[in-house]
């Protein structure tokens, strides 16, 4: 979507063809057409599922083709997701020009299968380069939004109920929440709320009523209010996607980060946090490391070396990602 708005502020019109059930349509809005296709999920593991899911696939494809047939696009960008590759396979039969973006160090399956079918590929750590085939990839880094600058200290405080008087410690596991890292969090809450007001973004169905505390606010998750949340934020702990890396890195917020494990992941996670530690931006554990007592721990240490952590994110070669990727997009279309 950040990528979007610069398209239109150059003039360009852009439509969106994702999934019949998924989250896109209500993210697009009415910013721009949506078109929806047939698609199923590239499972890694054994599921009967994956058979119908065959099919669906090829008539998504089919579908695609006669979308892509009818609008005419100049260029298809695809981030990646296991909508696109119906979408990309279809492009690429049309001869339409297919640009990708990777948001991890390495590729994931969708992008895997479409990168076949690609002029190139936009990668988010230069690391990923070594991943790909030669000439392919291009370092773009990964758009933030800008609404996230727009965060206000006084309207945080104030949804939060907080006074401003201690720092304030954000968690969040992500978009779906992180059971294993809520557990953990809510052994530690004492001895926290001692040293900080806590903002803990514990995901759909997962906030426990039975933890009351003054300078403890849960919340499933957060939408608009997401700028000012993180304006008051000091120290950030959570997962490691890859775009939330890169919007801590833009606000400059000291974090540490607790990867998925391999066991439910492909690693991708562990590998995006192991660069931005090598960086000096965070510190980083392995979940199956992480107690109660460690992550109290890290916490407060993080807390300590705060300074140290911004001045090295500052010192970034943060890229201007959306101008590099439309510049992409319009020298291959």
């Amino acid at each position: 979507m950040a990528i979007v708005k610069k398209l239109h502020e150059d003039g360009w019109k852009t439509v969106y063809i994702g999934s019949q059930k998924g989250i896109e349509k209500e993210l697009v809005g009415n910013s721009m057409p949506y078109f929806s296709i047939l698609t199923g999920k590239l499972r890694r593991y054994f599921d009967l599922q994956n058979f119908s899911d065959v099919f669906r696939v090829i008539i998504g494809t089919i579908q695609a083709f006669f979308l892509l047939r009818k609008i005419k696009p100049r260029v298809l960008f695809s981030k990646g997701g296991f909508v696109s590759v119906p979408v990309t396979v279809a492009a690429k039969w049309l001869k339409v020009p297919v640009i990708l973006h990777e948001s991890d160090i390495t590729p994931g399956l969708a992008n895997r299968i479409s990168i076949r079918f690609a002029k190139k590929i936009c990668t988010a750590f230069p690391e990923t380069g070594d991943y790909l085939p030669e000439g392919v990839a291009e370092y773009t880094g990964i758009p933030v939004r800008s609404e996230l600058f727009t965060g206000n200290r006084e309207r945080g405080l104030s949804f939060c109920g907080f006074n401003g008087k201690k720092p304030i410690l954000l968690i969040t596991g992500g978009s779906l929440g992180a059971e294993n890292l809520n557990r953990i969090v809510r052994k530690t809450i004492n001895p926290l709320i001692e040293q900080f007001d806590i903002i803990h973004i514990c995901g759909n169905g997962k906030i426990d009523a039975s933890i009351y505390l003054n300078g403890y606010r849960q919340f499933e998750f957060i939408k608009s209010e997401l700028p000012d949340i993180m304006a008051i934020a000091d120290i950030v702990v959570s997962r490691a996607g890859a775009n939330t890396l890169f919007e801590l890195l833009a606000l400059k917020k000291p974090h540490f980060l607790v990867p998925l494990s391999e066991r439910v992941s492909r690693g991708d996670q562990i590998l995006n946090a192991k660069s931005f530690s090598k960086q000096g931006f965070c510190r980083f554990k392995h979940e199956e490391s992480v107690t109660p007592g460690i992550l109290l721990k890290e916490i407060r240490q993080l807390y300590q070396d705060r300074t140290q952590f911004i001045e090295k994110m500052q010192k970034s070669d943060m890229l201007d990602s959306i101008g590099k990727i439309v510049s992409v997009i319009e020298k291959n279309c």
